[in-house]
């Protein structure tokens, strides 16, 4: 059931400070570009002003899950500095509040960014004149990855109920906390222990992120705090897609007793959105299945979705 007239204007005005939403997943095919161009839309619908940015580099699809052509600007006319503003790169949807930039291109370094221009990049979409800026973020742990989806102040994590899908997605999570440990910190030495840490097999007994934080603690009592605070304020959420049964929805739950269990940190299960050919079909008509099939249950899947996390935001849960 859509929201309220009542309740969508008060959430759209309670949540105007500009966001960045990012979604990830461990591993590509688990339709996380479609849950993107999905939450885009609703968000829109629901009087949210939205730019979607594809920086699944090297392998842009998110105008196709919407239906568009390649646009003619792009992320990487951006990058290679043909277009003076990133506004200059947004192409419009054709649905009112939604742009897109796109990462589509035939620039075959994008995957591998440098540095400073991905700092550029994250300087400018900090800058938009929007209420979210939501990314759809490569598959896999580089760092191009794990750097947009630390930048978000809702970072999402995609998964499907597979064992393949369900282990890579847990060690997204791990690489990014690791990855957001060794960026807070200038200490060469703290940096040093953290590059450890991630290798499983090191002699210093460091299996987890909290075996790290304690060692530090142990040398560097303010080390440890700085550290402690960087894993209480990382707070990721899951999303499971393709649910078929009651026993595919428990993977979230899953999935964040592990990260609590293993990694320390509070993540949350934002919901999941059922398996239905509906999805496909749309695909295949290149079609965003919200639109295609709005009655179908995995619609109504993301129309919750969209809520809670909007809810959630607007009351400042941290969830």
């Amino acid at each position: 059931m859509a929201l309220a007239v009542s309740e969508t204007l008060s959430l759209a005005r309670t949540t105007r400070r500009r966001q960045i939403w990012s979604v990830g997943g461990g591993k590509g095919g688990i339709g996380k570009s479609l849950i993107t161009a999905s939450l885009g839309w609703q968000l829109a619908r629901m009087g949210q002003r939205v730019v979607l940015v594809d920086a699944d580099l090297g392998g842009a699809n998110l105008h196709t899950c919407l239906g568009l052509p390649t646009p003619e600007r792009t992320l990487t006319d951006f990058i290679q500095r043909r277009v003076d503003t990133i506004e200059e790169a947004l192409a419009e949807t054709g649905a009112p509040g939604l742009r897109l930039l796109s990462g589509a291109g035939d620039l075959l370094t994008a995957a591998n960014i440098k540095h400073m221009q991905k700092v550029r990049i994250l300087k400018k979409l900090r800058s938009l004149d929007v209420d979210v800026v939501l990314i759809d973020i490569g598959a896999g742990t580089s760092f191009n990855s794990l750097d947009f989806f630390l930048l978000s102040d809702v970072a999402i994590l995609a998964a499907v109920p597979e064992p393949s899908s369900i282990e890579n997605g847990y060690r997204f999570i791990k690489s990014a906390l690791y990855r957001r440990l060794r960026t807070a910190t200038q200490s060469p030495w703290v940096r040093d222990m953290v590059d450890l840490a991630t290798d499983p097999k090191n002699d210093q007994g460091l299996r987890t992120p909290v075996d790290l934080v304690s060692r530090v603690e142990r040398e560097d009592l303010e080390a440890g705090a700085a550290m402690r605070r960087e894993m209480s304020s990382f707070r990721p959420r899951f999303v499971v897609n393709e649910v078929r049964d009651d026993r595919d929805v428990v993977v979230g739950h899953h999935l964040v007793a592990a990260c609590r269990r293993h990694l320390g940190l509070r993540a949350s299960y934002t919901g999941y959105v059922h398996f239905e050919d509906a999805v496909w079909r749309a695909v295949r008509r290149r079609r965003l299945f919200i639109t295609d099939a709005p009655t179908s249950r995995a619609a109504e899947d993301i129309r919750q979705l969209t809520r809670d996390l909007l809810k959630g935001e607007s009351l400042g849960l941290g969830y």
